[in-house]
C-alpha cells in the first residue's frame, strides 16, 4: 500500500530485529542478542571462547575437577547476568574476570582440602596435541608450581604473563589497584623461581 508520498508502507512490526547470530558475528553482538531472547547466540558465544577460558580455569584451579566446576560456574553467572554488561570492556575481558571470581570462590569453599593433580589432564584440554616431550615436561613443571602459590598471586600471573594482559587490564579484571597487582605479581614471580629450582633440583631445598 503507497502512502501519499509515493512510499510502501509496512506494518511496523517487520524487521524489528533481524540479527540472526552466526560465527561471523562479534562478541558484543552475540551478547546483546542473548540478552534480546536469542536462545542460539549464547551458545556461539561460549564456543567461540572455551578453549580459552578451559585453559584460564586450569591454570587457576588445583585439579581439573574444580576447573570443570568453576568454568560451569561462570557460564552460568555469565549467562544470567549478561544484561549488566555496560561494554565498558570487551566482552573476553568480561568472561575472563567471570572465570577468574569463580575458581577463587570455589578455592576459598574448598581451603581445607589440600590437592593437587599432576595428570596430563591438568595440563591440557583441549591443547595442541603433537607437543614433544621436552614441552610437555615443562608444562607440567610450571603449572606444579603454578598451584604452590596463593591463589591471588595466582591469578594475577597467570593473566599476565599467560594470558598477556597489562597491570592495567588485570588490575581491572580483579577489582584491585594496579599496586596490588605489581606486587602479587613479584611476590608470586619469587616464590615460583624458588619452587621450579627445587622442582628441577629437590636435594636443594633446604
Amino acid at each position: 500500500m503507497e502512502g501519499s508520498g509515493g512510499r510502501t508502507s509496512e506494518p511496523s512490526t517487520v524487521r524489528r530485529s533481524s540479527f540472526e547470530p552466526d560465527e561471523a558475528a562479534t562478541d558484543f553482538e552475540l551478547l546483546t542478542a542473548h540478552v534480546a531472547g536469542d536462545r542460539d547466540a549464547f551458545g556461539i558465544l561460549f564456543r567461540r571462547h572455551y578453549n580459552r577460558l578451559w585453559q584460564l580455569a586450569l591454570r587457576t584451579c588445583r585439579t581439573p575437577e574444580d576447573a570443570a566446576d568453576s568454568l560451569q560456574d561462570a557460564l552460568l553467572s555469565a549467562h544470567r547476568k549478561a544484561a549488566g554488561f555496560r561494554g565498558d570492556a570487551e566482552v573476553r575481558s568480561w568472561l575472563h574476570r567471570i572465570v577468574v571470581n569463580a575458581c577463587l570462590d570455589r578455592m576459598r569453599r574448598n581451603k581445607s582440602r589440600i590437592s593437587t593433580s599432576l595428570s596430563d589432564e591438568s595440563v591440557a584440554e583441549p591443547a595442541v596435541e603433537r607437543d614433544d616431550i621436552a614441552q610437555q615436561e615443562v608444562r607440567m613443571v610450571v603449572a606444579a608450581a603454578l598451584f604452590t602459590l596463593p591463589p591471588d598471586q595466582r591469578a594475577a600471573l597467570v593473566a599476565i604473563d599467560m594470558e598477556g594482559y597489562t597491570v592495567a587490564e588485570t588490575a581491572q579484571l580483579l577489582g584491585v589497584a594496579e599496586g596490588t597487582i605489581k606486587s602479587r605479581c613479584a611476590r608470586g614471580r619469587k616464590r615460583l623461581q624458588q619452587e621450579l629450582e627445587f622442582l628441577r633440583n629437590p636435594g636443594n631445598r633446604t
